[in-house]
């Protein structure tokens, strides 16, 4: 699945893979289900898109100085990828990466999104922290010249159980959408 967004934006944000009866179906990242509907209200809020919901591909949804991608680009078996479905898709991933402009901001979505962005970065020259960075939603890890931020992933067990709100997810992005203007300035 392709990423989607503009690739000369300064923000990438990354999720796990496409759902089964979302992006897989629909052919467009986070289209057409509830992880989907949940993240566009909260980039929508944020300014990074002209509009809250994402239906289908070709449906006028535009993100503004934002990419949005997947660490697998298929839809995984039970909706959980395997190790080697990880290292079949990272070299979409590194280039992803690497389209975007330097230096750089990423948003994971997920802590398996998380370790993909480590992965990506390292390969794409970024030195390898010390200690390594771990997975807490809000943090903001300075990996090179990129920036590196986490957040639990907008799924609907997530969700419904409260673990993740619009509120926090607004908040990381804002505070990542805010970081990429700034370094764009």
């Amino acid at each position: 699945m392709p990423a989607f967004g503009n690739p000369d934006a300064q923000l990438l944000i990354v999720g796990l893979a496409p759902a089964a009866h979302g992006g897989n179906r629909t052919g467009r990242i986070f289209t057409g289900d509830e992880s989907g509907n949940f993240l566009f209200r909260a980039i929508h809020a944020v300014g990074l898109s002209n509009r809250p919901e994402s239906v289908r591909a070709g449906d006028g949804l535009a993100l503004h100085g934002a990419l949005l991608t997947a660490a697998v680009k298929c839809a995984p078996p039970d909706n959980r990828p395997l190790p080697g479905e990880f290292e079949n898709c990272r070299e979409y991933l590194i280039e992803e990466t690497s389209l975007i402009a330097r230096p750089r901001v990423l948003v994971a979505l997920g802590g398996l999104a998380f370790e993909s962005c480590l992965l990506a970065l390292a390969e794409t020259g970024a030195p390898r922290p010390r200690p390594k960075p771990r997975f807490a939603h809000g943090a903001r890890y300075l990996i090179g010249d990129a920036v590196l931020y986490a957040s639990y992933h907008p799924s609907q067990q997530n969700t419904f159980t409260g673990r993740l709100t619009q509120p926090m997810l607004r908040a990381v992005l804002r505070r990542a959408a805010r970081e990429a203007k700034d370094i764009s300035a």
